[in-house]
């Protein structure tokens, strides 16, 4: 079982490749592609990911690994996005994210990529992309959204909507989904509407602080279609055990989200017979009291936030070694500088990309989330 990196550049792009193989079940990849040239016009830009993203298919990912997920982050949705539902995305079909998160190194666009081999890929008819493999079935869900008349609505329809289609596949919320991602259009009026029609209907489906709720990440991020205030991307797995699935809490440096008014996990970890995938939440400079750590201070809250996560990895028994891929989401687009060098000094290894995305409460200035693999001998469950 490896883990390996690599970092791959041209005069255009940059790209972080994680590969993670074991010799029982399939290996995956996870690619992160950012453009490096702020002068070229969107078009060009996102012409240079695509070529760059084909040469790593074919080169580096060896030309057998079918995409399962991908999500764009874009400067300027509305009038980028339909640049990137062309021929291109409908002749490599697998679910798509398109989110409004401006790259903060000054380009108009960057790139996640999740590929696994040996899977059979389809989409049926709700709508939900779907990878099946040794007798597990993933469902991705990408930039699903309802209009209605407020962010509390939207939501509402939104996850009555997923909660049909995983009936629909036999599944359940409660039983089945391991990760969702909620992206706000004007994060600080409308988040409140989704964290109360999010718990309503959580509810409904028994889930509670006895029970658990799913891990999450909810941050800004607009739509294309500026009547849409709330989009969501969501994971969820078939052919699962309860027993394989861990809720990570930390609760030496976290406390649990329901004490502040919100229902999400803090991580998931996920075993399978040959690994196992830890799923960190977006994580922000906070205590075991719910409280915001260094108020104002961009570089101390990263370092506690970063020390949120290992905590939480090390949980689950990972570390940041094993991260795969990082999403860096800052409030104010002016730390960046600070934060580049921090992550360059203090984390080089971390494949990662940040992006412009106010966090869920005003004070806090950075989240990161990430997907870490660490191998797993698990003879009573089968390989992923």
């Amino acid at each position: 079982m490896t883990l390996t990196k690599k970092k791959y550049k041209n005069d255009t792009i940059e790209a972080y490749i994680s590969e993670f193989k074991t010799d029982a079940g399939m290996t995956e990849y996870h690619v992160l592609l950012s453009g490096t040239d702020p002068f070229l016009p969107f078009p060009e830009q996102l012409r240079n990911l695509r070529l760059a993203y084909e040469k790593i298919e074919k080169e580096e990912l060896h030309g057998n690994a079918a995409a399962v997920f991908r999500r764009y982050f874009l400067s300027d949705a509305a009038n980028q996005a339909p640049c990137v539902t062309t021929s291109w995305e409908t002749e490599r079909p697998c679910a798509l994210s398109v989110v409004e998160q401006a790259p903060l190194n000054g380009t108009k666009a960057a790139l996640w990529a999740w590929f696994q081999t040996d899977v059979r890929t389809e989409t049926p008819a709700n709508g939900m992309s779907k990878a099946a493999h040794n007798g597990y079935v993933q469902y991705w869900t990408g930039s699903a959204g309802r209009k209605a008349a407020d962010s509390a609505a939207q939501t509402d329809l939104l996850l009555n909507d997923y909660l049909r289609q995983l009936e629909e596949e036999r599944c359940s919320l409660a039983d089945n989904c391991i990760r969702t991602w909620f992206f706000v259009q004007n994060v600080d009026v409308n988040y409140a509407g989704v964290v109360k029609a999010r718990r309503e209907v959580f509810r409904t489906c028994g889930l509670n602080e006895y029970t658990h709720y799913i891990a999450s990440t909810g941050i800004e991020g607009r739509h294309a279609d500026p009547g849409i205030f709330v989009q969501m991307d969501a994971y969820a797995v078939k052919g699962l055990r309860p027993e394989q699935i861990e809720f990570l809490y930390a609760p030496t440096h976290l406390n649990p989200t329901y004490e502040y008014g919100v229902t999400f996990e803090r991580g998931t970890a996920v075993t399978y017979g040959d690994r196992r995938h830890v799923f960190i939440s977006g994580t922000a400079s906070i205590d075991n009291q719910g409280e915001i750590v260094h108020p104002g201070d961009i570089r101390k809250q990263a370092e506690r936030m970063f020390e949120n996560i290992s905590v939480l990895l090390a949980e689950a028994g990972a570390c940041e070694k094993d991260v795969m891929q990082a999403i860096v989401y800052l409030r104010d687009p002016s730390d960046y500088a600070v934060v580049r060098q921090y992550l360059e000094t203090e984390h080089p290894g971390l494949p990662h990309v940040v992006v412009h995305a106010p966090v869920c409460r005003p004070g806090w200035l950075i989240e990161t989330e990430c997907i870490a693999v660490i191998p797993a001998e698990n003879p009573g469950y089968p390989a992923f």
